[in-house]
């Protein structure tokens, strides 16, 4: 990987600043724009030959949605807006295919684009329409959240979820481009803003260490949208995750760093039904992680507990219900990284140096858990 510490920042900060995903198993390559003001950008990454366009939103944000169908019927494309349930309620076989009934109602075929304009979820959701329509339509990604900027619009994992965990039916299939507008943080309330610093703090841990300075030096800073190193952090995240996947498109190696504390994460998302945040599951992954990390022999104790602190520091949750380690230890067993019957986590050998760890001693795991329940 390129040390993301060592990337420069643009000498015009009133120009958006473009993070290039290369291209891998046959896929294009495409850029990300990280600024203010951006969708104006939208038509030209749409792209002339395109007749229909489909926004896709969350109920949340039908206003936006609506906007911006206008706008883009006003630049004389044929457009329709698709209002998604909120959150990960949008992310089911049922929200998918509404959408697809949509698609084929309008006469949406493979020359035509799809719009995903929302969080995390809304882009898994809009990515995932694309990919299995025609077996294939082209899609860009319009973030307005924190977790959807640094994750779940880059890389091309696209998905929904079942009854038995969380994204297990999917596909990748990367987006023509995407567009994190920092403006639409300002008005993201303030938890969900919060929640969304778990993954920035992950790839802190993973590969860039300077992410963690910057939070440590203010965390009040970084937790608001007009922060001083906002911009700073969110480009930082996105480049880690872009080398990642510019390298490993279906996760097939490289890519599961990425994964880090999610195992848990997922376990107690499930548990939850959805109702906790993704970056509060997150975080609370992370410290398992860490201490399972630190039991195994594998990390160190200052890290170990760095974990704790910078986490605390910004106001997300260390610990979960420690009743529910037999019903979480099933849930991971079908998780996506574990082979057959043998689990597998990310852990650290030390700061910036991701690796996997299979099959520990079921004494270890307890022991782990024992250190995040309450």
């Amino acid at each position: 990987m390129t040390d993301p510490s060592k990337t420069a920042a643009p000498a015009d900060p009133a120009q958006p600043t473009r993070v290039q995903v290369a291209g891998s198993a046959g896929t294009a390559s495409y850029e990300v724009f990280i600024g203010r003001q951006l969708l104006g950008e939208l038509p030209a990454l749409i792209g002339s030959g395109v007749k229909r366009v489909a926004v896709l939103h969350p109920e949340a944000l039908s206003a936006t949605g609506e906007a911006l169908r206008a706008d883009l019927a006003e630049q004389g494309f044929e457009a329709i807006a698709i209002q998604l349930p909120n959150a990960e309620e949008s992310k089911t076989a049922e929200v998918a295919a509404y959408c697809w009934k949509a698609l084929g109602q309008t006469g949406f075929t493979r020359s035509d684009v799809i719009v995903g304009v929302g969080g995390g979820a809304t882009t898994d959701l809009a990515g995932f329409v694309a990919a299995t329509w025609l077996r294939g339509v082209r899609w860009i990604a319009v973030p307005t959240t924190v977790l959807g900027m640094v994750d779940a619009a880059v890389g091309g994992k696209t998905g929904i979820n079942t009854a038995e965990g969380k994204n297990l039916v999917g596909a990748f299939h990367p987006p023509s481009g995407v567009l994190c507008d920092l403006a639409a943080l300002d008005s993201l309330p303030a938890n969900d803003y919060v929640s969304g610093l778990a993954e920035v703090i992950k790839a802190g841990f993973i590969a860039d260490p300077v992410i963690l300075e910057l939070i440590e030096a203010d965390p009040a800073g970084a937790r608001s949208p007009r922060g001083p190193h906002t911009a700073e952090l969110l480009e930082r995240s996105i480049r880690v995750k872009a080398d990642v996947v510019s390298s490993d498109l279906k996760e097939s190696g490289l890519r599961e760093i990425l994964n880090y504390g999610h195992t848990l994460a997922h376990a107690i998302e499930k548990n939850e039904r959805y109702n906790w945040r993704h970056g509060a599951a997150v975080s609370v992954g992370m410290v398992f992680a860490a201490e399972l990390g630190r039991l195994a022999g594998r990390l160190d104790d200052a890290t170990a507990d760095r974990h704790r602190a910078i986490l605390d520091s910004v106001g997300l949750p260390l610990s979960y219900r420690g009743d529910q380690w037999p019903r979480l230890l099933e849930t991971m067993r079908v998780d996506k990284k574990s082979r057959g019957d043998l689990l597998r986590f990310i852990v650290l050998d030390g700061l910036g140096k991701p690796t996997v760890l299979e099959g520990p001693d079921p004494a270890v795991l307890l022991a782990a858990y024992g250190e995040v329940a309450k």
